[in-house]
């Protein structure tokens, strides 16, 4: 397979073959994320590529995907003339094949008409991970989660809005939805705010899937070079754990299946909400109080 610079993928894509049919990420302007930094300019793979690739994964291991994850950062932004083909190869040669999944920005989905996601849908795109890492405004547009639309005014809750839109428009195309929230996103100063408002937005947002990661400031991204002159402070360990249990506590989905098995977490849970919420409430309550151990800090990771 051709990879290019570090590749990513979602814990539960662990078994998946990845298709990276884009480079980098098309916004790439999160404060907090070293991800695609290696790759500053995005750019679309040729499509010849991307189905060489794919046909070469079908003659090694063709009998074994049952999962492809599509790269890199939200390669929902393809366009359709890139994702029937690829989605088309990927039936042909996974015969096995139950999944097919990518990153979204809500722009992105947004950007997609109802027809464009229904069609997707057919063809075997049945999940997007999208990442708004919080529910407070003010949180989201300092990490930059996005760019204000044309004609929307200071005051509107623009970045907010703009998931919950875009996770109907995914759902009325049937397709399931994996949201992403950072503890630590809005610094000590937004810590309440912040676990509140997520908490808010993942039940408006209601995915099938829910996890929670923890923010690490990793140097030469906009957040490490700024943090200590903008007096941004990342809660301490207890206070990212309030959090997580402000978001459990608050979070309201239909059925989502929850997990903070993500190697940045101080603590792995794992359940459904609503269903275990009063379970991993009291998970959590021994780790706020010190009663059970938590992940150490060697082995916590991106």
């Amino acid at each position: 397979m051709r990879y290019i610079g570090k590749l990513y993928r979602p814990p539960s894509e662990a078994h998946s073959y990845i298709l990276q049919a884009t480079i980098g990420c098309s916004w790439n302007n999160c404060t907090y994320c070293d991800m695609y930094r290696d790759k500053p300019v995005f750019r679309v793979r040729p499509l010849a590529e991307s189905l060489e690739d794919i046909d070469t994964a079908g003659a090694v291991q063709g009998d074994q995907v049952e999962k492809v994850f599509i790269a890199d950062g939200d390669a929902l932004i393809l366009d359709m003339d890139h994702w029937l083909p690829i989605l088309e190869s990927c039936r042909e040669n996974f015969p096995l094949l139950r999944r097919v999944s990518c990153y979204a920005t809500a722009e992105n989905i947004l950007a997609k008409t109802p027809a464009e996601l229904d069609r997707l849908k057919a063809e075997g795109l049945e999940m997007l991970y999208i990442g708004p890492e919080s529910g407070d405004e003010a949180t989201m547009r300092k990490i930059a989660k996005g760019g204000r639309p044309e004609g929307a005014s200071r005051d509107d809750n623009y970045l907010y809005q703009s998931h919950v839109d875009a996770a109907s428009k995914a759902h009325d195309a049937g397709m399931a939805l994996s949201a992403i929230f950072l503890l630590g996103a809005g610094g000590t100063e937004r810590s309440e705010e912040h676990a509140a408002a997520s908490a808010r937005l993942a039940t408006e947002m209601d995915p099938e899937f829910l996890s929670a990661l923890t923010l690490t400031i990793v140097p030469n991204t906009p957040l490490g070079k700024t943090y200590e002159r903008m007096g941004f402070k990342l809660p301490d360990v207890v206070g990212l754990l309030t959090e997580l249990r402000t978001i459990v506590a608050g979070a309201s989905p239909t059925d989502a299946v929850f997990r903070t098995n993500h190697a940045s977490n101080y603590l792995p849970l794992g359940g459904r909400l609503p269903e275990d919420r009063e379970r991993i409430l009291d998970v959590l309550d021994d780790a706020i109080e010190g009663r059970i151990p938590l992940r150490p800090e060697w082995s916590r990771g991106l």
